[in-house]
């Protein structure tokens, strides 16, 4: 008969546990809401319903073709204006969306497992601002065009401002705290803001190139981007995966962590390494998008529950759907014109953050 954490992960219920040598053998695996045939279930219903998203992406826009027409020509290029607007521009939008999302969500599970932190994203600790920042200054500074160029830049920027926020946030006594990397998050933030606005106020030419991109848009430059910055993804990606059984111990605590073999120092590391290179990647394809990693993981939890084995490619999943939905909506909210993803993400996440944040007061003692 199972006693102990009947919806976590092994890990979990082995600390739970305490000496398995001084109690009899504890049947551990997921049941319930989250056993693996469910979590499974789920994993393949997200599969589906990214592949039905996909498809609408390569459908709806602002030229309108017939659905036989976009199916056809999607097998088939037959060099017409159809193929050309689905090949050369819905399909390589639609594939930076789901990589993009896919990013995002990775890594905003994995900033909140790292920082134990549910309030936690990389956008709201600036780690998204940093990047952006950066690519500005490549741009400004540097004459820097192409997403190739820009993705290094980004890397840095999201680099030095991790690392500025987790010191800033560790100032005074004690460790940071789930609050404090929130505050220096967002004084992070507001810095670096009013210095990308400079710069754009400043310099026109640097203006007329990053407009768009600043606000988060999968509009262009498409394939170059996604050629540019998909392979940094995902290796982020399969770093953070890795990492998923020592996300499990973490969550008991550094003591009972270290008690399961975990090497916080090396695991630390790894996934600020991985938080980089999600956060990087993206900014550099498609601008600053806040709010997707937030809250994301928050829905991958309520169906996967605590286990970051199935979290992470939840958040995968579920944060490239709303990504790629998101852009949907930009394109027919107000078409013949567009609404930018960054716009429709920021409309979709600050009232889950509002929510998170009262949930979270109302919980405290």
């Amino acid at each position: 008969m199972r006693t102990v954490a009947e919806d976590g992960p092994p890990e979990l219920a082995l600390a739970a546990a305490g000496t398995a040598h001084a109690v009899a053998p504890v049947r551990i695996g997921p049941r319930g809401r989250h056993s693996g045939r469910v979590r499974l279930s789920g994993l393949m219903a997200a599969l589906l319903a990214l592949a039905g998203m996909c498809l609408l992406s390569f459908w709806v826009g602002a030229n309108h073709l017939p659905f036989t027409v976009v199916w056809r020509v999607l097998w088939h290029d037959d060099g017409s204006s159809a193929a050309l607007i689905v090949h050369d521009l819905r399909i390589p939008r639609t594939l930076l969306g789901l990589t993009v999302g896919a990013a995002l969500g990775v890594a905003g599970a994995l900033t909140q497992a790292l920082t134990r932190n549910d309030l936690a994203e990389p956008g709201l600790l600036g780690v998204n601002i940093g990047a952006s920042a950066a690519v500005v200054v490549g741009i400004s500074a540097f004459g820097v065009t192409s997403p190739a160029g820009y993705v290094w830049f980004a890397f840095v920027g999201a680099g030095v401002t991790s690392v500025a926020v987790f010191v800033i946030g560790s100032a005074g006594r004690g460790a940071a705290t789930p609050a404090s990397l929130v505050v220096a998050g967002a004084a992070a933030t507001a810095l670096l803001g009013a210095f990308v606005n400079a710069a754009l106020l400043l310099d026109t030419r640097t203006f007329d190139r990053v407009r768009f991109w600043d606000v988060g848009s999968l509009a262009a430059p498409g394939a170059d981007a996604l050629t540019a910055t998909a392979p940094f993804i995902v290796v982020g990606i399969l770093l953070a995966v890795s990492l998923a059984r020592s996300l499990n111990a973490l969550a008991l605590g550094e003591e009972a962590a270290r008690g399961l073999g975990v090497h916080l120092n090396r695991a630390r590391a790894s996934g600020a390494l991985a938080v980089i290179l999600l956060c990087g990647a993206a900014t550099a394809a498609a601008g600053p998008i806040t709010f997707v990693g937030l809250a994301v993981p928050h829905v991958a939890r309520v169906i996967a529950g605590p286990d970051h084995r199935w979290v992470l490619p939840y958040s995968a999943l579920l944060a490239a759907i709303l990504l790629i939905g998101a852009d949907l909506v930009g394109r027919v909210i107000i078409a013949p014109g567009e609404l930018r993803v960054g716009i429709v993400t920021a409309f979709v996440g600050a009232p889950v953050f509002i929510a998170l944040c009262r949930r979270a007061r109302l919980a405290r003692p």
